[in-house]
């Protein structure tokens, strides 16, 4: 019997465990799945056995209070509370950041998820190369310009949007190559698989925000290891031009040459100045959630935006600086800021902290860096933060960097 009872005991404990993790590891593939996974995690850590811990509070605890108060502050400032709505509602996925890093304690358990995003974003992106074949036979089939039927209907693997399935792709190829360059005895072979695969499916998706957020923290990892690794990117980017899969080049000279009938970069430019026009005139609360789309008109003739507009979607800002400050005030993305700011500086100090045989906090804590950069980066030019399934699985990055961090204290 006792026997009996210290393995029920033990399967308890490890729930939460098992549902947090799975919770992070679905945000790459569905988001019902994830959410349901999130509010079972819950339920096994509140029950869960005292010793066994409970609910823990990550130290970025205070910022994510406030950028939460401040988002309830903008919404009973706009008078909106009923379109507001939906924002409130996505606050329930801020729970991933606490849920993964009260149940996640040790590296083998992080270790585990890592993999799990691996094999997620592999799948999807398995999926969405077979995406990209069917669309391009279709587009020869139909005698058209492949490039022009594709920008505005790309692959979006698992996920309903390319934005969304390339955020994935960026986030889970930083953690591949953290694990690759940094952890101790990494499955090397089953991995590099997952690299290409993943790599392939951000190319294919030609979303070039994403791609810019990807060289960043592919060049921050490979400084870290060996500063003249750097000097191997350029030359990997010149033959990924030259041999131009999936049409990159050209994609990627729109970057500076925009088309202006199928990429033009005009629209983020006028969406700035409009939110720019927004700051201004509401720069405490912001104009409130949900409502830069349906007050975009308006704010384009303040700030004098020429008509008609260029062709893009103006529902938000394309930006996330612009956007949350434009939305929910000043205060509130200082809150933000401070949240990832605070995430970042803190993964920095424990690299300094660490001996050279601690080998599985280093590439966790290198990959969350490299996650955290590449984010906010790309964010310059879209508002990734504000996409759930990106939201989840950008916060089960951060809290596993911090249980990272709690488990070589204690280790200590």
């Amino acid at each position: 019997m006792t026997t009996v009872a210290t393995a029920r005991a033990s399967s308890r404990a490890a729930l939460p465990v098992y549902l947090a993790g799975a919770a992070a590891v679905m945000s790459m593939v569905s988001i019902a799945a994830f959410e349901i996974l999130l509010a079972l995690a819950l339920i096994a850590i509140l029950t869960s056995p005292r010793e066994h811990g409970g609910l823990r509070w990550p130290p970025v605890m205070l910022p994510l209070c406030l950028w939460i108060g401040l988002t309830l502050l903008s919404l009973a400032a706009s008078g909106h509370l009923r379109e507001g709505w939906p924002q409130v509602r996505k606050m329930y996925l801020f729970l991933m950041l606490i849920l993964v890093y009260s149940a996640v304690r040790t590296l083998a358990q992080i270790r585990w998820i890592a993999l799990g995003w691996a094999a997620a974003a592999s799948a999807s992106a398995a999926w969405s190369l077979e995406q990209f074949v069917r669309k391009y036979r279709a587009a020869a089939a139909a005698h058209q310009d492949f490039y022009a039927s594709y920008v505005a209907d790309r692959i979006t693997g698992f996920m309903g949007h390319w934005m969304t399935f390339s955020g994935h792709m960026m986030i889970a190829l930083l953690i591949v190559g953290a694990m690759l360059l940094f952890a101790r005895h990494p499955p090397i072979g089953w991995l590099a698989g997952a690299a290409a695969l993943v790599s392939a499916g951000l190319l294919a998706a030609e979303t070039r925000s994403m791609w810019g957020g990807a060289a960043l923290g592919v060049v921050y990892l490979l400084w870290m290891k060996r500063p003249w690794l750097v000097l191997a990117a350029p030359v990997v980017a010149g033959v990924v031009l030259l041999a131009n899969p999936v049409g990159v080049r050209e994609r990627a000279i729109s970057i500076v040459r925009p088309n202006n009938r199928l990429d033009s970069n005009a629209f983020r430019g006028v969406a700035r100045a409009v939110g720019w026009e927004m700051i201004k005139a509401h720069p405490w609360v912001g104009v409130g959630p949900e409502q830069v789309g349906p007050q975009f008109d308006h704010y384009a003739e303040i700030a004098q935006a020429a008509r008609p507009l260029p062709p893009g979607y103006y529902g938000h800002l394309h930006n996330i600086y612009f956007h949350f400050a434009a939305e929910r005030g000043l205060p509130a993305l200082a809150a933000l800021l401070w949240l990832v700011g605070k995430a970042l500086l803190d993964f920095a100090r424990g690299l300094r902290r660490l001996t050279s045989s601690d080998n599985d906090s280093r590439w966790i804590l290198h990959g969350a860096i490299a996650v955290i950069l590449a984010v906010m980066s790309s964010g310059f030019y879209e508002v990734n933060l504000g996409d759930s399934e990106v939201l989840g699985a950008f916060l089960a990055v951060v809290a596993v960097g911090y249980s990272a961090l709690r488990a070589t204290e204690s280790a200590a």
